[in-house]
C-alpha cells in the first residue's frame, strides 16, 4: 500500500476518561468479561479521581493527531488523520464508520504501542476487525503499521528524554545515577507467547547505547493486576527501588519505555506510587518523559506509512533485531 494509494491514517489507542462521570464506565469497558470485583474498580477509580477524573492520554492523542497532520502537510501529502480508541470515546467502531462515510477505502493504523504482546498488538488487530465488521460492507481495509521498538525514531527520542532528565541531577551525583526502564507487566504465560520481553530488553539496550552506555540500567515492570496467584513479569519497580536503596544508590531515573504517552499507569504508578516509595527509601527518583509528540517520533510514524507501501525499501532499525514485518503472521501474540 503506497502513500499515494492510502486514503487515511488512523491512530488507534487505549482511551481514557475525560471527567469524573466517565471513570467507572471507562473502567467497566476496560475490564468487560474479566469478572473484576466492584471493589477493585472503585479502588482504581480513585487513582483517576486524584487527577480530577481525567487521564492525559486523550489530550496527548489529540496533540499527536495534530502533529501528524502538520507533518503530512509539510510533506505535501493530502492524507486525513483519524483517531479511535479501544475503551472510550472516540470509539474505534465509530471512527471506522466515519471513515466509511467519508469514502475511505484503504487506511493504515498506527497503534500507540511500540512492542509486540497480546494487549499491545493482537488485541488491537481484533479491535480493528470488530470495528470493520460493525461498519459492514462499506468498511475500509485497515493495515496495522509494524512494531517500532527498535526504530531510531523511537529510540533516540527516548534517549533525549533520559539525557534531559539526567541533566536535572546535580553533576556531582549524576555519574552514579541508575536507570530503571519500566513497562507494563503482563502475565508470564502471555509474555512467553510473544517477543515482548526480548523487544523491551533490546529497546533498553539501544537507548543505553545512544547514551554511551554510561549508566547501569535494569528493565523492571509496573501496574501489575490480576489474581495474586497468577505469575506476572517481574521485578516490580517498587522492589527494584528497594534494591537500589539497599545498595546505597542516591539517584534513579525512571524511564517509562513501555509507553509512548502519559496515561494513568504513568501518572499514578510513577508520579504517586513509585515517587512515594522512593521518598520512603530516601532515594531520589526522577522520571523521564514519554516520547509524546517529539518531532522525530512523529516523522517516524509518517515514514512507516510510506515504508508500508514500498516492500523493497530499507526498513530502518537500530541494533541486531530485524524489523518487524508489515503484516503480523497468523496467530502472533495470542491472548
Amino acid at each position: 500500500m503506497s502513500a499515494e494509494r492510502c486514503d487515511a491514517l488512523v491512530v488507534v489507542s487505549f482511551g481514557g476518561p475525560e471527567g469524573p462521570d466517565d471513570v467507572l464506565p471507562f473502567l467497566e469497558n476496560v475490564t468487560a468479561g474479566r469478572d473484576v470485583p466492584r471493589r477493585r474498580l472503585l479502588e482504581v477509580a480513585e487513582h483517576y479521581h486524584r487527577f480530577g477524573g481525567v487521564s492525559p492520554i486523550n489530550a496527548q492523542n489529540r496533540a499527536l493527531v495534530a502533529a501528524l497532520e502538520e507533518e503530512l502537510a509539510g510533506r505535501g501529502w493530502q492524507l486525513p488523520v483519524y483517531w479511535g480508541n479501544r475503551n472510550w470515546h472516540p470509539f474505534l467502531a465509530d471512527t471506522v464508520r466515519q471513515m466509511a462515510d467519508d469514502g475511505v477505502g484503504q487506511a493504515v493504523a498506527f497503534v500507540t504501542s511500540a512492542f509486540s504482546s497480546y494487549p499491545g498488538c493482537r488485541q488491537y488487530l481484533e479491535d480493528i476487525e470488530r470495528a470493520r465488521a460493525d461498519a459492514g460492507e462499506r468498511a475500509p481495509t485497515v493495515g496495522k503499521l509494524r512494531a517500532f521498538y527498535n526504530h531510531p525514531g523511537f529510540v533516540r527520542p527516548v534517549a533525549r528524554g533520559v539525557e534531559a532528565t539526567l541533566g536535572e541531577v546535580p553533576e556531582g551525583r549524576r555519574r552514579e545515577a541508575r536507570l530503571a526502564f519500566t513497562a507494563h507487566s503482563i502475565p508470564v504465560a502471555m509474555a512467553r507467547s510473544s517477543d515482548y520481553e526480548a523487544q523491551l530488553d533490546e529497546a533498553c539496550r539501544l537507548v543505553s547505547g545512544v547514551l554511551g552506555d554510561r549508566y547501569p540500567w535494569e528493565l523492571v515492570y509496573q501496574s501489575r493486576s490480576g489474581p495474586p496467584g497468577q505469575p506476572w513479569l517481574e521485578p516490580d519497580v517498587g522492589d527494584h527501588l528497594e534494591k537500589l536503596a539497599a545498595a546505597g544508590v542516591d539517584d534513579v531515573v525512571i524511564v517509562p519505555i513501555g509507553f509512548v504517552s502519559d496515561h494513568m499507569e504513568v501518572c499514578f504508578d510513577m508520579a504517586v506510587g513509585a515517587a512515594a516509595k522512593a521518598d520512603e527509601l530516601g532515594l531520589r527518583a526522577h522520571r523521564a518523559p514519554t516520547v509524546g509528540t517529539d518531532p522525530e517520533f512523529v516523522a517516524m510514524i509518517v515514514d512507516l506509512v510510506a515504508e508500508r507501501g514500498q516492500p523493497q525499501s530499507r526498513r530502518r532499525r537500530l541494533g541486531t533485531h530485524e524489523p518487524r514485518p508489515d503484516v503480523c503472521p497468523p496467530g502472533c501474540c495470542p491472548g
